[in-house]
């Protein structure tokens, strides 16, 4: 889909499918995000966007999930 990018970000204190499933819930209902996939081993999570998200609206989704925002991955 024209405009779609992805975006890897960095979240610590995910140890289970339960808090992935948090952080991914979090992250879709962010405005212009169709997916997020999380890589609970990593660690890492995938999203994807059709605009560009600050790493302000991102860490307040994550912190307001229980974890920590630790930045984008380039």
């Amino acid at each position: 889909m024209f405009g779609n990018k992805t975006i890897v970000i960095s979240v610590e204190g995910m140890m289970c499918e339960h808090c992935a499933a948090h952080v991914k819930e979090a992250l879709e209902k962010l405005e212009g995000v169709s997916a997020a996939k999380v890589d609970l081993v990593n660690k890492k999570v995938a999203i994807k966007t059709k605009t560009d998200l600050s790493d302000k609206v991102l860490e307040q989704a994550i912190s307001g999930a229980g974890y920590k925002y630790k930045g984008k991955i380039a």
